[in-house]
């Protein structure tokens, strides 16, 4: 049985409050751990913004690094950041290569608590913008919108999404195209949100890893809306992340206040 989250971390930023949680997961059989930024709110209700990071973070490294607790406050929404990994396993080679394996998690879903109520957005970046894409494109009455900084939007041809998909799904590639958003987004024609990818243009995995202009070429081919932004002179890191977090934030909470 799923245990009930223990809270194991509190700290105040722009009158709201980051907390982490703890709790056993039965699916994966082991502890994990999770981030909520709860924003100021007299009622305690919120929209809520779930938070997928890439190969290697954890639930830390967006509730640090990312700067988004300023217009979350602002705008009144919670952000809920999952870690990417099962941790403490000790399963054998999850500690061979540092993008598969433990904190290198590839997403391939992601299960909403239960009873959890309310409207909810999701986003992340690199692998976890995959997983925000993917997710957000089999689910489209469970989240309003959704948003990715340098997502990989065609792992079935990108080195990453190859490792990982074999490993998890084995060799028929078919199965792959379930878990790809640039196969994905064909299957759709019912996207009525505008997708928001932000891309750095000095990614040094811009071109072999990431290939935002695959799923640009697919989004045109069903119509569907997408605003894709080149942004000149950024790389894949935080500091990307943290200078356009402010504009994803205001995205998610004009789509989540409909």
């Amino acid at each position: 049985m799923e245990t009930k989250p223990t809270e194991i971390s509190s700290s105040k930023m722009f009158e709201g409050y980051n907390k982490r949680y703890k709790h056993f997961s039965p699916t994966l059989g082991c502890s994990m751990t999770f981030h909520i930024y709860f924003p100021p709110s007299p009622s305690h209700k919120f929209p809520v913004l779930y938070w997928l990071s890439g190969l290697t973070c954890s639930d830390e490294n967006f509730i640090i690094k990312s700067g988004a607790q300023r217009a979350a406050s602002a705008e009144g929404v919670a952000l809920i950041a999952p870690d990417t990994s099962p941790r403490g396993l000790n399963v054998e080679g999850e500690a061979d290569s540092w993008d598969f394996g433990v904190g290198a998690g590839f997403i391939l879903m992601l299960r909403k608590r239960s009873g959890r109520t309310g409207v909810s957005s999701i986003s992340g970046h690199s692998m976890g913008g995959h997983g925000a894409l993917t997710i957000y494109l089999k689910n489209l009455d469970k989240y309003k919108s959704v948003s990715a900084f340098a997502p990989i939007v065609n792992p079935t041809n990108c080195p990453w999404g190859q490792k990982a998909f074999t490993n998890y799904l084995g060799n028929e590639k078919a199965a792959w195209e379930e878990y790809d958003a640039t196969h994905l987004i064909s299957k759709f024609h019912n996207v009525s949100a505008t997708i928001l990818i932000d891309q750095g243009q000095d990614d040094k995995f811009l071109h072999d890893q990431l290939l935002p202009h695959r799923f640009e070429e697919a989004c045109k081919s069903v119509n569907a809306p997408l605003l894709l932004r080149l942004q000149p002179g950024y790389d894949h890191s935080y500091f990307f992340i943290s200078t356009f977090i402010d504009d994803h934030i205001r995205h998610h909470a004009q789509a989540l206040k409909l």
